[in-house]
């Protein structure tokens, strides 16, 4: 089994309204690489926040009390603060310099997933610009992929990919925020393992485990490359959606 993974060369810088299908398209050419049925397009999330506008400026920000109290304790901007809360369902964990929250998408993370690096609009400094999570990323990705399938006549999947802390480990890794076309999870119990033992428990996270191959080659600084191709996917491609991920409240032991 090879599983391969080609950043695309020549991304530009995404603003607002560039056709993502266009840019994957292009980079692709000038990758020389060919889109081909099963293969998926794995794409970072700021790309696509940039392209459906997702920007805000701080300065437009008018902070409720509540974000100025919750500032206060983490000693983060209050404008920042009131984003965070308008973007989430609730805040589980904070300390200084840190909020930990469920986004209204579900998932839990820092800082409701609002970026700061890699940001600009319209040439106004990038310290009081932010950049919010795609408002729906399955139906991002769906959009891409559907323009993708018609326009070169293949049947793909689309992953959109984010960075994202864990509540048990250092480090951020790339974690799946928006899929179409592909599975989130596969489901092993049942199958036999290589002693013939019946599976009882696994439940594999394949979107996650692709959504991070690719941050490995996508990079999380300068390297402008937020598009990537994987080829070799080992399972196959169906429809799929972000909610299979997500793990039930009842089951979540860290909140």
């Amino acid at each position: 089994m090879i599983l391969s993974l080609t950043a695309l060369s020549g991304i530009p810088f995404i603003t607002p309204g560039m056709d993502l299908a266009d840019v994957i398209i292009a980079g692709l050419e000038k990758s020389t690489v060919q889109l081909l049925d099963n293969d998926i397009i794995v794409i970072a999330q700021k790309a696509v926040s940039k392209a459906e506008g997702r920007f805000v400026d701080l300065k437009t920000v008018n902070p409720s009390q509540k974000a100025f109290a919750l500032a206060k304790k983490t000693e983060k901007d209050p404008r920042l603060v009131e984003l965070i809360l308008r973007e989430c369902n609730d805040v589980l964990r904070t300390r200084p310099g840190t909020i930990i929250v469920e986004h209204k998408l579900g998932f839990v993370c820092a800082s409701a997933g609002i970026d700061h690096s890699n940001v600009t609009m319209d040439g106004r400094d990038h310290e009081d610009i932010v950049l919010l999570l795609p408002e729906n990323p399955d139906r991002s990705a769906c959009e891409i992929r559907k323009s993708l399938e018609d326009r070169c006549g293949v049947r793909i999947g689309v992953l959109i990919n984010d960075s994202h802390g864990r509540a048990w480990r250092l480090g951020t890794t790339g974690v799946a925020i928006g899929m179409s076309g592909i599975p989130g999870i596969i489901d092993e119990r049942g199958w036999k393992d290589f002693t013939d033992y019946t599976l009882q428990i696994t439940v594999v996270g394949v979107a996650d485990e692709l959504a991070a191959a690719a941050s490995l080659v996508m990079g999380q600084a300068a390297e402008g490359t937020p598009i990537v191709h994987a080829r070799g996917f080992p399972y196959p491609l169906r429809e799929g959606q972000l909610s299979e991920v997500l793990r039930p409240k009842d089951q979540d032991l860290f909140r």
